[in-house]
């Protein structure tokens, strides 16, 4: 046999061992089956654990979409086995989801004392005129404030907002770590209700004009990015729990998701997530202002779970990454 012979036939010897296009897909299609299947697992039982996995599961409806996505085209090339198994993991994500898509009957009477809360991550920079018309549109009762900057305050009070809420107790500051809460009614601070780990988080007894008193925290953990993870799962427990005396409303940017089992177990002790309870607890609220849209649902407003919750709104504010989130609230009497 001469050279060229030889060539050819080591050539075909090779080709034979590699694997041929069709099947390096049906490997690949399996490979992000199997990823997807770990990611609806870890979801399912709360399993996540340090940073990463931590980060993963905010964004859990986006792979509901990724499975989505993988059965159809899994489908499309012919691979059926592949594409059914992408199609129950969508399913398991689904599961995960679509609860918060259901929320207060039509027509159904809601009872209680109207409280309106507003919670907003300012960003150092969010458009005070527009803070202060939001605050007046929605007629709002108590605002929570997050990376609250003395700036920021200077600029709210000059948009007109001492006129509408002159009760305050602030912890601003510089940076990031600044928050507070401005109120229409009386506002006393309240200290030694749990220890803050993160960013500032004041507390305060909000007195109603029906004569009943709300407890409000302004929350604000720092986010679960590298070494922080075990500070911001440490922060959410230190938060406190309902009490059977007094009714108690979370209000800010959690760095956390329904999808977490840190948040999840927060709620657990008794409080609900007002979007989630209206069916919008999918709508994301950063980030904002940027390239892309919000993906991720990391603001909330939660309430003590006697609390009925008539109305959320998810609102956009200039100058700020994170929308606002606006709860119209309705407290029984207590005591």
């Amino acid at each position: 046999m001469d050279q060229r012979g030889a060539s050819a036939t080591a050539e075909r010897a090779s080709a034979g061992k590699r694997p041929s296009p069709r099947r390096r897909r049906r490997w690949f299609a399996w490979t992000v089956v199997a990823l997807l299947a770990a990611w609806a697992a870890l979801r399912v039982g709360g399993l996540e654990t340090g940073s990463f996995l931590i980060q993963l599961m905010t964004v859990t409806p986006i792979g509901a979409g990724l499975a989505a996505l993988t059965a159809l085209l899994a489908v499309l090339r012919r691979n059926r086995p592949a594409g059914l198994s992408a199609a129950v993991v969508g399913m398991v994500f689904v599961a995960c989801l679509i609860p918060r898509t259901s929320g207060v009957e039509p027509g159904k009477v809601i009872e209680g004392v109207p409280l309106r809360v507003l919670s907003l991550n300012l960003f150092g920079w969010a458009d005070a005129e527009t803070v202060v018309r939001l605050v007046r549109l929605y007629e709002i009762d108590v605002f929570s404030a997050l990376e609250l900057t003395p700036d920021a305050v200077r600029r709210l009070d000059q948009a007109g907002l001492r006129k509408l809420l002159p009760y305050r107790v602030l912890q601003a500051a510089d940076g990031a770590i600044g928050s507070g809460l401005f109120a229409r009614h009386p506002l006393r601070p309240l200290r030694g209700l749990f220890t803050p780990i993160g960013h500032n988080m004041p507390a305060a007894t909000l007195s109603l004009p029906s004569g009943g008193k709300v407890e409000v925290v302004a929350v604000h953990p720092d986010p679960p990015l590298g070494r922080m993870a075990a500070e911001w799962d440490a922060s959410l427990k230190a938060l406190p729990s309902p009490s059977p005396s007094v009714i108690r409303i979370l209000a800010g940017d959690f760095n956390a998701s329904l999808d977490h089992r840190a948040f999840r177990d927060l709620l657990a002790r008794g409080y609900v997530d007002a979007a989630d309870q209206v069916g919008k607890g999918l709508v994301p609220t950063w980030p904002n202002n940027r390239a892309i849209p919000p993906i991720i649902t990391i603001d909330h407003v939660l309430a003590d779970r006697r609390v009925n919750v008539a109305s959320t709104e998810i609102l956009d504010v200039p100058g700020t990454d994170h929308r606002g989130v606006f709860a119209d609230l309705r407290v029984p009497a207590i005591g």
